[in-house]
């Protein structure tokens, strides 16, 4: 099974060290908020961007309490007003709603961390709420814009386990880029999910793939006919470009592991050439294939299992969309509509 990785910063909390400032000028942070990085990361299996984002956001605010006197080596001091405050500071900054609720969400989860551990007796974030944030549904394509981004099956060679001869790099890295969409859309995956894939993920006999999720879960994906018979074909001229002992599934034109960036522009690139006007993000697809499922009759728990959700609520912003189409149907369709009747 894979782990995440111990990086520097757990180490040397864990052997009583203490890491330079992540910033020139900037605040260090104190012994209680080192080891609740650490914790995160080693009990609660973060990732080290994760951890750096934790860190950027409780060093900004020790820089701003120790600007009054205050600091998160002694928690206890630490006051409602003050978060209350700094959450002020960052409205008049300019700081967008998210970015903000963001912040607040990892103080509140350094001071939960310290209840717990009774470095505190009262949590002073709790009571504080978060800015309230404007409601933003998820881009999704159609079915028809789907299947034009993913083109036809008729497209792709048969696969028979090798390199069809006089095959080219430039025709690999076209199954290459068609492969990555459909299992973007096909398995509903996260572009970090995607391009960390290795070859032992893969069973296309049994069609599913093992799929790493955030904090390093682990869930089985189920591939469709067609994702299957992408990847069988990316697969069979995948030798062209992959280094030797390459393990990732997708790989670049040097070789390596393909990158979330790389990922994107992929998929953008394949939009430029199906002739979709709006951005795609790969994100765009993980979206379309929730939205597609519930549109077909799959239940919300089903579709929360195969995203990878932890809560259900995530899930539902989902129902939304299917929501949106289905009155947009009734108003076209139902004879006592309003809009059916202006359009007689």
């Amino acid at each position: 099974m894979k782990r995440p990785a111990h990086t520097s910063l757990a180490s040397m909390v864990l052997n009583g060290l203490r890491p330079e400032p992540a910033a020139s000028g900037a605040a260090g942070l104190p012994a209680p908020a080192l080891a609740f990085l650490a914790w995160m990361q080693l009990q609660k299996g973060l990732s080290d961007a994760s951890v750096e984002a934790y860190r950027n956001d409780l060093t900004q605010f020790e820089t701003w309490l120790r600007e009054r006197g205050l600091t998160l080596g002694v928690p206890a001091g630490v006051r409602r007003q003050e978060v209350q405050d700094f959450v002020a500071s960052l409205h008049k900054e300019g700081l967008s709603k998210t970015s903000i609720a963001r912040k607040l969400s990892a103080l509140r989860s350094l001071f939960r961390h310290l209840l717990r551990q009774r470095r505190i007796n009262n949590d002073p974030t709790a009571g504080v709420r978060n800015p309230k944030q404007a409601v933003h549904h998820p881009t999704v394509l159609n079915v028809d814009q789907a299947f034009a981004l993913l083109g036809p099956l008729s497209a792709l060679p048969e696969a028979d386990g090798a390199a069809p001869a006089g095959q080219t790099h430039h025709a690999a890295l076209t199954l290459r880029d068609r492969a990555l969409a459909e299992t973007l859309y096909d398995a509903g995956l996260r572009i970090s999910e995607a391009v960390g894939l290795d070859l032992g993920d893969l069973d296309l006999q049994q069609g599913v793939a093992r799929i790493w999720g955030k904090g390093g879960k682990e869930r089985m994906a189920p591939l469709g006919e067609a994702c299957v018979r992408t990847l069988q074909a990316w697969l069979a001229a995948r030798p062209l470009l992959a280094e030797a002992g390459e393990r990732a599934v997708f790989v670049g034109a040097r070789g390596r592991r393909l990158d979330r960036r790389q990922g994107a522009r992929i998929v953008d690139a394949l939009r430029l050439q199906a002739g979709l006007p709006q951005h795609i993000s790969p994100h765009t697809l993980r979206h379309s294939f929730a939205t597609h499922l519930l549109e077909g009759g799959a239940d919300l728990r089903t579709v929360q299992e195969l995203l990878g959700h932890a809560r259900l609520s995530t899930t539902q912003r989902y129902t939304h969309l299917t929501l949106d189409k289905l009155m947009r149907v009734y108003d076209r369709a139902h004879p006592r509509s309003s809009h059916h009747q202006e359009d007689e």
